[in-house]
């Protein structure tokens, strides 16, 4: 008996002792966030001071300066692991790991705030730790936007009282960026995002758009294009465990509301998230994702609140289920094998649809005090909830077969660049050697007419393929699709893939002729090319009658026979990546 006192005092002792390190740590350690007057985030100097104090007196708590961003300043990634083991390919063994990305927009601030509380709290005992959980942090991930503080940009914001800018130093949106890979920051993420590994990644937002009662919607990758057992997984069972655990603790969240103009209760479809996203990214490398969209209305330290209490769910649900998690990430990974088929384009499909029961406000149509004309307004003394029609089902609308390899001409550097970024694994042709390969030309595309984060991207794109022989040389890099980044090469080498580096403007000198020919000079050499030529003359012919106007232009039939000839040059519109089949 006892014996069974002084363990019970032992262990009252115990307690109070971790309540008071707990309660000792949010007074030596309290954020911008919480001095202030729940109006207040943190500026970059001050979060980066805050984990690196943390660091110091945590050692659970490590801090890594990584590489560059176009600010300037570097990238820091701040890890929180129970053990004090930071080797992440030990880690990994036995951990589950869940990448958090902050600032992305550092005007949407609140996972900023959020994760300083939490990893605060994770390291001082106030919050517990899930077992074989390692959380690691990008703190603030678009620096120079950081830098850029203000007190207006976010004219649809409620709070914070200042914060920083969308664009980033280049004045690059950094969530269009990750493909491409314009900016330093994106190099540098997938540094990172390959250093950690994720099994979850989760990417904090404020959302802009409709007006409604949750203060939390989640966004996550699209179930259909991640595809495999992963997506059903995901879809299924993460997304129904994470609804079910935050609505335990009184915070409702429902899927993130892709309408903008008009009232969701018409219904809205999921967000479809290209590679050129944060979780259309991590999708390439069969890693769940989800970016959180707090509500821009609701108060700001509601926001914090609510981004908290879903990264607190968050880590519970990925600890608890990482066997399944790795499991199924591992047969998607081995779902992608050459000869296969892989979907390259998406679409929602409006015959399957699941009914949310939504809590919005009335939306009338008032008249406008500004224009006069017919505007929107939400009546939130008018609360309402509906049954939404919810869109989350896509299916694919274009589709290949994953090849054994690409080959890329040695001196398309910007595309190698990328790929050695990305840990991708080729090799170099040890001498000229001639190849059975197929051969893509583009047959048409469209471009947009305003600049797009630094380009005029295609889309629409289409091709022709042939089988051909090829003479390729020494250098050459042929580049296998039996590795880990096989979805990366096809959304990227693909040229019909909506992020293609085609797409992105990477081959855009392919685009243009670079000779000719003059009219008055070529009338003999086409006069000759036809009297040459049997086959030739009759698809003349054929294209005199049958193409409109085509009789009655003497340039376009003069440049009809030129294409035909051997004058006209190889290399107009043949896509200079080939496949080995």
């Amino acid at each position: 008996m006892r014996t069974l006192q002084w363990c019970l005092l032992a262990l009252a002792i115990l307690t109070a002792g971790c309540e008071k390190q707990a309660e000792d740590a949010r007074s030596e350690f309290p954020t911008p966030f919480e001095s202030g007057d729940g109006n207040t985030t943190a500026t970059y100097a001050e979060t980066i001071d805050f984990y690196l104090q943390l660091a110091r007196e945590y050692p659970e708590v490590n801090v890594q300066t990584l590489g560059a961003t176009d600010s300037g300043k570097p990238l820091h990634l701040v890890t929180y692991s129970p053990e004090g083991d930071f080797n992440f390919e030990r880690l990994r063994r036995e951990h589950a790991i869940l990448l958090i990305l902050n600032g992305i927009h550092p005007g949407e601030s609140d996972g900023i705030d959020a994760s300083m509380l939490l990893l605060r709290d994770l390291a001082a005992g106030k919050l517990q730790v899930p077992e074989k959980l390692v959380v690691a942090v990008i703190p603030v991930y678009n620096v120079g936007g950081a830098l850029n503080r203000n007190s207006g940009s976010r004219a649809n914001q409620n709070g914070p009282a200042s914060y920083g800018f969308r664009g980033n130093a280049r004045n690059y949106d950094l969530n269009r960026d990750f493909v491409k890979m314009d900016t330093r920051n994106a190099r540098t993420f997938a540094q990172i995002f390959h250093l950690v590994e994720p099994d979850f990644f989760l990417d904090n937002h404020v959302s802009n758009g409709a007006d409604y009662q949750y203060t939390l919607t989640h966004l996550f990758t699209q179930h259909n294009k991640l595809g495999g057992p992963l997506g059903g997984y995901l879809e299924d069972s993460l997304r129904t465990a994470l609804e079910t655990s935050l609505a335990r603790n009184d915070w409702e969240i429902t899927p993130y509301v892709n309408v903008f103009n008009r009232p969701p209760e018409s219904g809205f479809s999921q967000f479809m998230d290209s590679p050129r996203y944060s979780t259309g990214y991590a999708a390439l490398w069969n890693t769940p994702g989800m970016m959180l969209e707090t509500h821009m209305l609701k108060p700001y330290d509601q926001r914090v609140a609510g981004t908290y209490a879903l990264m607190e769910s968050l880590m519970a649900l990925v600890a608890e289920r990482r066997e399944a998690l790795r499991e199924h990430r591992g047969q998607t990974k081995a779902s992608w094998v050459p000869g296969s088929g892989y979907p390259l384009g998406w679409k929602a499909d409006s015959t399957q649809f699941r009914m949310l029961d939504f809590k919005g406000y009335q939306a009338d149509t008032i008249p406008s005090a500004v224009s006069g004309q017919p505007r929107l307004q939400y009546d939130r003394n008018r609360p309402v909830e509906t049954r939404v029609r919810y869109y989350n089902q896509f299916r694919p609308t274009d589709s290949v077969r994953i090849p054994e390899a690409y080959i890329i001409p040695r001196q398309w550097t910007r595309v190698v660049e990328r790929l050695e970024w990305n840990n991708i694994r080729y090799r170099a042709l040890e001498r000229d050697t001639t190849l059975g390969v197929t051969s893509y030309r583009i047959a048409d595309y469209s471009t947009y007419q305003q600049a797009y984060e630094g380009h005029y991207p295609h889309y629409a794109t289409s091709v022709t393929a042939d089988t051909v022989r090829r003479d390729f040389h020494a250098g050459d890099l042929v580049v296998p699709t039996d590795q880990p980044g096989v979805r990366y090469l096809l959304e990227t080498l693909e040229p019909m893939a909506p992020d293609s580096f085609f797409n992105w403007n990477f081959f855009d000198t392919i685009l243009q002729q670079k000779e000719g020919f003059s009219p008055y000079v070529f009338e003999e050499t086409a006069a000759e090319l036809l009297a040459g030529d049997s086959l030739l003359r009759k698809k003349f012919q054929r294209m005199r009658d049958s193409v409109p106007g085509f009789a009655d232009s003497g340039y376009r039939q003069l440049n009809w026979i030129y294409m035909q000839s051997p004058h006209y040059e190889a290399a107009h519109l043949q896509y200079p990546v080939y496949r080995l089949e």
